[in-house]
């Protein structure tokens, strides 16, 4: 791209110190772009005219403010890298703008030409002689998108490649420094760059360089940074600092956050399909990358397992298990309209008695429960290749067939697949104080606290658990989240839910009638709801972060139960719940096609495969209730 202002100097590219003044209307940029390694942004190179001999350039007068900032910028350029350190402690009125040009081994010109390239305001000040913020503003109305730029070094010597200037106009790092990253260690003595025992600035100031070497890190300067408003995770071995741009993920600040300070490789896989288009949005925030000697995982993790996981993922997109089929989706929602339709008519044309009442009541439980498997699926992407359009389906799902929120469903549920049955990072076992599950038990023993009577929490589990989750807790915590999270569009449809379940049945039932059979249909869609989805978990090992890998944190976390057509249907194909906890975007009808091949993986490894028979699975949670209950009563009375 080239913006003109009359007729231009001729263009040299510059490898010795600027010699700038002001030349008023001949100034022409010309960028040239240039792919990166690996699909990085573009670079630019920026050029700088040299006045011509036949066109000099109009005299300034002495004394005057041009002539002195003008004097100030030669002066700089010529004295080279240290000018700005040298200046900084100068009285001179101009010394303050001379340094900020010249620091880290620039002189003024690559400030005033970054400023022009579409840089920060303040590039010009750098004893451009004023010309940084006239042809800033310039070059904005002709090109006005920003890029990365690349200068010519001061101190380069001819024939060298450009040096890129640092994100808000810090030098590059050399690859072993650590000074200028947020939180890393000050460097040792004087590193290749400059930076002293001081360290540099803090690097959530910008992105890495692009197109330059990277910093390095071990794992042990990653591992302090998992602290509320301090978060770096790692991403194919590429270092992220996540700390400010977390309360922006779309997953929420909480679902990124648990990942903190390790790889998340295999989970940044698990949760998105267009791994291209997210990238795009994590370059900004790359700060660096692992050290070649450091292994890609933390800790004492199974790098063989690590690498067979993905290859069996590689094997299931190669095997398309990641396509979802149209006919099969369309066919759930088409059902769960048709029993929509058939609890109204049955009371339509039977009356509103007993009979006819308790069978609309047990249609629309059945409407509701698959409701909750179809938006399941919408949640996670499964259905359409588009995000957007999977978004729009499960917020008519979730609000207009449930009246619930979908973005609080997402908020919760995909905080449970990052880390399932880990204590307070999964909100389906973080139940205490009133029902406390394995770890948490012996801690509330310990501590004796008693606010129940946790050794029968196997038994009040009937009375405040199945019946009450969707109608009290599910109702209240969903309406919360709408409000104080301002999610009016969810808030809209939630209330087309409720217009449309009283009018449709105050007139056969009043207010209060029609009020009572909504509350039937939630209680019996509660149990339906709480039996299906914990039976793969509850039973299962629960406790604090333990730092696995992917594949490990989930077989550990589920189990599976034995397949047939009704078991499939009835529990929204979630008996197939360790297939869907590692490949939670692959469509449901495919599961029953990769769980071989993950039982496979697992008999490699030695992993538990755990499948059980339905009935033993529901007896299962009862069981875990009273063996934690006990494990709480022993560590209470324990003096």
């Amino acid at each position: 791209m080239v913006t003109r202002m009359e007729e231009a100097a001729p263009l040299v590219m510059t490898s010795q110190p600027y010699r700038l003044s002001w030349q008023p209307k001949q100034v022409l940029l010309l960028a040239g772009r240039r792919r990166g390694p690996e699909g990085a942004a573009d670079r630019l190179r920026v050029f700088v005219p040299v006045p011509s001999p036949s066109r000099p350039a109009p005299p300034c007068r002495a004394g005057s403010p041009r002539a002195d900032r003008a004097q100030d910028g030669r002066a700089v350029g010529a004295a080279g890298p240290g000018a700005g350190r040298a200046r900084r402690d100068s009285a001179s009125p101009a010394g303050a703008p001379a340094a900020n040009g010249a620091r880290g081994g620039r002189s003024a010109a690559p400030g005033l030409a970054r400023g022009a390239g579409g840089g920060s305001g303040r590039a010009g000040r750098g004893g451009a002689g004023g010309a940084g913020k006239r042809q800033e503003s310039s070059a904005r109305r002709a090109e006005p998108a920003r890029a990365p730029t690349v200068l010519a070094s001061p101190g380069a010597a001819a024939g060298e490649p450009v040096a890129r200037a640092g994100a808000r106009g810090r030098p590059p790092r050399s690859p072993g420094c650590l000074a200028g990253t947020s939180g890393g260690p000050r460097c040792p003595g004087t590193c290749a760059r400059g930076h002293g025992q001081g360290g540099g600035p803090g690097g959530r100031d910008g992105p890495a360089q692009r197109g330059g070497p990277l910093p390095t890190f071990r794992w042990d300067q990653i591992r302090p940074h998992d602290l509320p408003g301090d978060k770096w995770l790692v991403i194919e071995r590429r270092v992220y600092d996540i700390s400010r741009w977390a309360q922006r993920h779309p997953g929420g600040s909480r679902l990124i956050g648990h990942h903190g300070a390790e790889d998340a490789t295999d989970a940044f896989r698990a949760f998105h399909q267009d791994l291209s288009f997210v990238r795009k949005f994590l370059q900004p925030l790359l700060i660096g990358e692992l050290a070649p000697e450091e292994p890609s995982q933390d800790g004492a993790q199974n790098a063989q397992l690590v690498e067979d996981f993905r290859a069996l993922r590689q094997a299931a997109e190669d095997m398309q298990l990641f396509e979802a089929r149209p006919a099969f989706f369309a066919l759930l929602l088409g059902h769960i309209l048709a029993m929509e339709l058939l609890a109204w008519l049955v009371v339509y044309l039977l009356g509103p008695g007993w009979l006819p009442s308790t069978l609309t009541a047990l249609i629309l439980t059945v409407s509701q429960a698959q409701s909750w498997y179809l938006q399941h699926d919408l949640g996670h992407t499964s259905v359409f290749r588009r995000p957007r359009w999977n978004h729009v389906a499960q917020q008519f799902v979730m609000g207009q067939l449930k009246g619930f929120s979908a973005h609080w469903w997402n908020f919760r549920h995909f905080q449970h697949h990052a880390k399932p049955n880990v204590s307070h990072k999964d909100p389906d076992v973080t139940l205490a104080p009133i029902f406390l599950l394995g770890e948490s038990s012996v801690e509330y023993g310990r501590k004796k606290r008693r606010y129940l009577p946790y050794n029968h929490q196997h038994l009040y589990f009937f009375l405040i658990g199945p019946p009450l989750l969707t109608l009290v807790n599910f109702e209240v915590e969903n309406l919360a989240y709408m409000l104080v999270c301002l999610q009016w569009q969810d808030l809209l449809w939630a209330a087309s839910f409720y217009c449309r379940f009283f009018w449709s049945y105050t007139p056969f039932y009043s207010v209060s009638g029609a009020l009572l059979l909504f509350v039937a249909v939630r209680v019996l869609e509660s149990h339906w709801f709480v039996w299906v989805t914990q039976m793969n978990h509850i039973p299962k090992e629960i406790g604090h972060e333990k730092h696995r890998d992917w594949a490990s944190s989930q077989l550990a976390a589920t189990c599976n139960v034995e397949s047939s057509r009704f078991i499939d249907w009835f529990s929204g194909h979630l008996n197939f719940q360790i297939e869907h906890h590692l490949f939670p975007t692959m469509p449901r009808h495919n599961y029953h096609r990769i769980a071989p091949l993950v039982r496979a993986l697992c008999a490699k490894h030695g992993l538990t495969y755990e499948v059980k028979p339905f009935l033993t699975a529901l007896v299962d949670i009862v069981r875990s209730l009273k063996k934690s209950g006990n494990l709480w009563l022993k560590a209470y009375l324990q003096q």
